[in-house]
């Protein structure tokens, strides 16, 4: 059952470089989030086409590969309850914060309209002292945030989408995981289950049979010292305040 103050948007877009990002790291918030009736977009911006390193594959394996990594991105949406998907189709693993891919971003965020939107660490680079955060990751939470700020919200960045019909939007929240000290937690207790489902429809990346206890120990972890079983964790920017809710 969800908390009656917790707070659960009306719209929510979802901003993550490659498919499977979304799964690993706010599965389990998105599932809870669209079980409440909140509408999601899910943005991903690259196809993950340089995602295997088979020695047998090579250059001309890789548009195969992107359909293949949409379709799974696809089916973990389903599971999730996700509206709608986008797939900007960037180069994998040559992704930039460009003003260009900012546009892009601040287009979708004016025809959506989300409350919040979710995304990564721009300043992460280190996890533990075996994980280096991938460049795509950040480059695409980099854009994002400043696509949510200032650019959405604000008429005259990028004033040529006015002439094709897209308002300013002021997004309610921003949601960043993979930051050091969160302050908000969302309990995933009865969603956990549909996150391990969503991600394991990646079957290209990952070895499925492996990532429930993954998925359940990083989560217990996130939840340590609450009043619950499961939890992901963020960092909230309330930015046009409670009052317009």
């Amino acid at each position: 059952m969800t908390n009656s103050s917790e707070y659960i948007p009306k719209i929510a877009m979802t901003i993550h470089a490659h498919p499977d990002d979304q799964e690993f790291s706010i599965g389990g918030t998105l599932a809870k989030w669209a079980k409440a009736g909140c509408e999601i977009i899910s943005v991903t911006i690259t196809s993950g086409d340089s995602g295997s390193n088979d020695p047998a594959k090579d250059a001309d394996y890789k548009p195969e590969l992107a359909k293949l990594r949409e379709a799974e991105q696809t089916a973990a949406n389903t599971v999730l309850g996700v509206k709608e998907a986008v797939f900007m189709r960037y180069p994998d693993g040559e992704l930039e914060p460009t003003i260009q891919l900012r546009r892009e971003l601040t287009k979708l965020i004016r025809k959506h309209k989300p409350d919040a939107v979710v995304t990564g660490n721009p300043e992460a680079w280190f996890y533990g002292s075996e994980y280096l955060n991938h460049a795509d990751h950040r480059a695409a939470a980099r854009a994002a945030c400043e696509a949510v700020f200032p650019s959405a919200g604000s008429r005259l960045i990028f004033a040529d989408l006015l002439s094709e019909g897209y308002e300013p939007h002021d997004v309610k929240r921003l949601y960043v995981h993979g930051v050091e000290k969160p302050d908000t937690w969302v309990d995933i207790s009865e969603t956990i289950d549909i996150k391990v489902k969503a991600l394991q429809q990646h079957a290209s990346q990952i070895p499925v049979d492996e990532v429930e206890k993954w998925m359940k120990d990083w989560a217990k972890e996130d939840a340590k010292d609450k009043d619950f079983e499961y939890a992901e964790s963020y960092k909230v920017m309330k930015i046009s305040g409670e009052n317009s809710e």
